[in-house]
């Protein structure tokens, strides 16, 4: 290579240097390389990554963590509003099929995984972001009035096509402005989870204990209104939400987005607006990213929202046989755990019902009571097993890889101690320590996704993958509907699926510890 290469910026052996970048992120590569398939990107994406460790963690990043957390405690609040108004709707509509609110929520969720996760790949992730919570809350408050059982799942399956794109959208645009040094709090962002869950019980209390009709006798909108008033309550507060995602922070799109789209100029002055701000060094120039050359764009021949550019997307998550079997063991493992907790969860409170368990008083104050105390202890049990993910995560003898078989073989135990519960002081102590366990898992699941997909292909591949968990959530609702949910088989099934989880995440290809997202 010619001397006047390295004054251009690249190296002899092929990455883009800046004056003092490559000092920062000695030894340091990323996850995977594409050097024989895309060298100009390869080199570009190893510059980038240089710049952000070179600016490293500010105040822009606190901002993320906690409107990013939104998201994921939208996802969950999502679910539990569901699960909490199911029964009253009953009551009230007497609808055919009981699981019907269920199945609306979890096909809003699969439509909205796929569709902003592809979206997000090719007009960007700043306007999925910032759409996204807007669309759920809108549709939340909406379904709080709905007339009848079919609208009310209708606008609650629109709610959940809005919500279904936050944790794509929320770990995929983190990721993308984290320094490599802090890539373990991808892992952390699951704690909000458990926020979520908490205001789901705590707004639930009142409004359900007190505003419920009883299980005989009429029951419509007079004594009834629970449900709606939760409908409300919660859909004002996501709207909130998205009103300070998009005035706190005024995102801008990733770095690495743009550098997919060989928007070099954009690239630099995201980062040297974000250094600026911060009063951090950064050293890369947009002349440093154009002397690596044009990126292979992932524009397909026909624009960007033709099928060829969605296809484009599709074989980029194949792009390698390494990355192949990588992408399609992720998958796997969502549909695994997609599978095993929802089920689990259906077929559980029969079967200790009919082993004689006793777990309390039922009268409806005391139940909503006991559930809005469940749920506040997932802030001890719940966030803290992200807390403790992120911790594990970070130590080089477990990675990614290692705290995810432990998470899954540790809930495993729980799941099948959980069958013998007899009292109400150990269903709480068990649910506990179940949610603490799986949240180990499934945090460091959801941070391990994105971690190891291209970026380039980022939000389709991790959509993808969420879209296989609520598929399974919708069978679930099924089998709950129609299986005999007395026997044990299915909960030992279920349980044992954790072994399956723990042997895949053992076999993934790529350990993201020390190495950096490309």
């Amino acid at each position: 290579m010619a001397v006047g290469d390295h004054e251009k910026g690249v190296a002899a052996n092929g990455y883009a240097t800046s004056p003092s970048s490559d000092n920062l992120s000695y030894g340091k590569e990323e996850i995977f390389t594409l050097e024989s398939l895309d060298p100009a990107l390869n080199a570009k994406m190893h510059l980038v990554n240089n710049a952000i460790d070179e600016i490293g963690w500010t105040g822009y990043h606190y901002k993320l963590f906690v409107l990013n957390g939104f998201g994921y405690a939208v996802d969950s609040l999502l679910l539990l509003l569901q699960s909490i108004i199911q029964g009253q709707v009953n009551l009230q509509f007497d609808p055919p099929f009981k699981a019907g609110l269920t199945i609306a929520l979890y096909i809003g969720l699969l439509l909205g995984a796929l569709f902003w996760g592809l979206t997000a790949d090719v007009i960007g992730r700043k306007w999925a972001f910032n759409v996204s919570l807007l669309i759920c809350s809108v549709f939340t408050i909406a379904a709080g009035a709905a007339p009848t059982y079919n609208s009310l799942a209708f606008f609650i399956a629109l709610s959940a096509f809005g919500g279904g794109g936050n944790l794509i959208l929320d770990t995929t645009v983190f990721l993308e402005y984290l320094p490599s040094t802090k890539q373990w709090l991808l892992t952390l962002l699951a704690c909000w989870w458990g926020i979520g869950q908490m205001v789901a019980g705590l707004i639930a209390w009142p409004f359900m204990s007190d505003y419920s009709c009883p299980a005989t006798g009429a029951c419509n909108d007079s004594n009834n209104m629970g449900w709606r008033y939760l409908m409300y309550t919660c859909g004002a507060l996501v709207f909130l939400m998205s009103i300070a995602r998009v005035t706190v922070i005024r995102l801008k799109e990733t770095p690495k987005y743009c550098l997919g789209q060989n928007e070099d100029d954009k690239v630099a002055e995201t980062l040297q607006w974000m250094a600026t701000k911060y009063n951090r060094p950064c050293s890369l120039t947009a002349e440093q990213l154009r002397a690596c050359g044009q990126v292979q764009t992932s524009t397909g021949a026909k624009g960007k929202l033709s099928v060829s550019e969605f296809t484009i997307h599709w074989k980029g998550l194949f792009l390698t046989r390494k990355l192949a079997i990588s992408t399609c063991l992720i998958w796997f493992s969502w549909t695994l755990i997609g599978l095993a907790y929802p089920l689990y969860n259906v077929f559980l409170p029969t079967y200790l019902a009919t082993r004689g368990a006793q777990t309390g008083d039922s009268s409806n104050y005391v139940t909503w009571r006991n559930y809005a105390i469940v749920n506040i202890s997932f802030i001890r049990c719940g966030v803290w097993g992200p807390v403790l993910a992120g911790f594990l995560c970070n130590l080089r003898l477990l990675g990614r890889r290692g705290t995810m078989v432990i998470g899954a073989l540790v809930t495993m135990v729980f799941f099948f101690a959980y069958t013998q519960v007899r009292t109400g002081a150990q269903n709480l102590g068990f649910n506990c320590a179940i949610s603490f366990c799986l949240n180990i898992y499934y945090g460091t699941l959801y941070a391990y996704t994105p971690e190891v997909l291209p970026s380039a292909h980022r939000a389709t591949g991790n959509g993808i993958s969420v879209s296989f968990n609520r598929v399974m959530g919708i069978i679930s609702a099924v089998v709950g509907v129609y299986a005999n949910t007395a026997t044990a088989v299915p909960i030992y099934i279920c349980a044992a699926l954790y072994i399956v989880m723990a042997l895949v995440a053992a076999a993934f290809p790529f350990e993201p510890y020390g190495k950096r997202s490309a």
